[in-house]
């Protein structure tokens, strides 16, 4: 597949904000302005933007609790995450839903999930109504290896192909389930193998190559388009910091993460623009250090934001 240059920008320009936006969140935890777990996606940007930009605006999506890269690469507002990261009333659960939880079903974002694999079931039942409605949408439903193990996840696979649902299941396999490797969880080689169990056509790709992962998700979004049922991928992948912040990943050794920084997602799609199109540095350093404006920019939304009410503790709680 042929891949034009302003696609390839518009992905290294999402994968730069991905990057900066959690850089800074670290930054922020660190400095005891964000309460709570913090999961960061750095090393994780491939999977996020080469499958979000296969998708349409009005396609479904759910994700993890490792889920701000997926949600930004969606389409979030980055202002109203930002905000919502620090408490505020303008965040996009209005400051009370916190990291785990970003949803925004304007962009067809029907939430992360602090529950391991809740967020799989949630877009089968997406991608029912979407069978149902007849407008053509899909959902894509992004889950780690640890999810791999969960019965609901296990239904899903197996109602979703017996009904020949439009769901795209992507795996983002890091090689570890928080601190355990996968090789101490399954005896499976390849996770993919595990929806090949029901029937479902599985495929294991790279994940840190946003190409490769825009053009498997943009081809299992045709045939769910066409009625020929789910797809499940295996992204092979990594993320650079540890399960949350405060980890002290006794579990795996430097020189493998350092292994991995060669393969950093956002590297190889700076390499390539570089060598295919001679996009100069200057040009491509330009892109992170407007990132890391609009970043900055989000930042000072969120300071500038009022903090819930007392009073705001019930609003959106029950129907």
């Amino acid at each position: 597949m042929a891949f034009s240059k302003d696609l390839l920008l518009r992905m290294y320009e999402r994968m730069c904000l991905i990057r900066a936006f959690e850089e800074r969140l670290m930054e922020l935890y660190k400095g005891g302005e964000i309460r709570g777990s913090l999961h960061p996606s750095i090393g994780q940007e491939g999977t996020a933007v080469g499958s979000t930009f296969a998708l349409n605006p009005d396609d479904y999506m759910t994700c993890t609790y490792r889920g701000h890269g997926a949600a930004i690469a969606k389409g979030i507002d980055v202002n109203a995450a930002m905000a919502e990261m620090l408490g505020r009333r303008t965040g996009i659960s209005k400051g009370k839903g916190g990291s785990m939880h970003w949803t925004d079903p304007s962009i067809g974002l029907l939430g992360e999930n602090a529950i391991v694999g809740a967020g799989v079931p949630i877009a089968a039942g997406a991608a029912l109504s979407a069978q149902m409605d007849g407008k053509g949408r899909v959902a894509l439903t992004i889950f780690g290896d640890g999810a791999l193990h969960q019965g609901v996840l296990n239904e899903t696979l197996n109602i979703a192909q017996l009904w020949k649902l439009p769901l795209i299941l992507l795996c983002e396999n890091n090689l570890y389930a928080e601190m355990t490797p996968v090789g101490e969880s399954t005896p499976l080689k390849k996770l993919a193998d595990r929806a090949r169990g029901y029937a479902m056509k599985a495929v294991t790709i790279d994940g840190n190559d946003v190409c490769e992962v825009y053009e498997t998700v943009g081809k299992a979004a045709a045939r769910a388009r066409a009625g020929d049922g789910p797809t499940f991928i295996e992204a092979l992948t990594y993320r650079f910091s540890g399960h949350m912040i405060g980890d002290p990943e006794t579990y795996r050794t430097r020189e493998e993460v350092a292994e991995w920084r060669k393969r950093d997602p956002i590297l190889l799609l700076r390499d390539h623009l570089a060598q295919k199109f001679e996009m100069p540095e200057g040009d491509l350093n330009q892109i992170i250090e407007r990132a890391n404006k609009q970043v900055d920019e989000a930042v000072e939304f969120a300071n500038s934001s009022p903090l819930p009410e007392p009073s705001d503790v019930a609003t959106d709680v029950w129907a």
